[in-house]
């Protein structure tokens, strides 16, 4: 069993920045790929990043390339979403999310179904 818990959400305007943290307790963090998903206000939940156990591998959604950066402390069992050039479709609630293939070998990092374990989300706003 994996407990997430999100923070570093809120209100920021359009062109700033905000840095998501996602601490880990329970079974080894190590062993889990990580992922942040968002979801918008009647839209269904989507992909924004993933990292492998080792953090050296990651993986981006189109819309956020280039913006977004994912990284991990294993030794802190956290993992960090710093959101760069935010605007104002980036406003959901971001979640992260872990899963059993901590190199995605076999699972798809873009897929929520591929996750077992989710926090509660945090409000992330961007105003124009």
């Amino acid at each position: 069993q994996v407990q997430l818990v999100e923070s570093g959400g809120g209100l920021v305007q359009a062109g700033g920045s905000l840095r998501l943290s996602c601490a880990a307790s329970g079974r080894t963090f190590s062993s889990y790929g990580l992922g942040w998903f968002r979801q918008a206000p009647g839209k269904e939940r989507e992909f924004v990043a993933a990292i492998s156990w080792s953090g050296g591998s990651t993986y981006y959604a189109d819309s956020v390339k280039g913006r977004f950066t994912i990284s991990r402390d294993n030794a802190k069992n956290t993992v960090y979403l710093q959101m760069n050039s935010l605007k104002p479709e980036d406003t959901a609630v971001y979640y992260c999310a872990a899963g059993g293939d901590p190199d995605y070998d076999y699972s798809d990092y873009d897929d929520p179904r591929e996750y077992d374990y989710w926090g509660q989300g945090t409000q992330v706003t961007v105003s124009s």
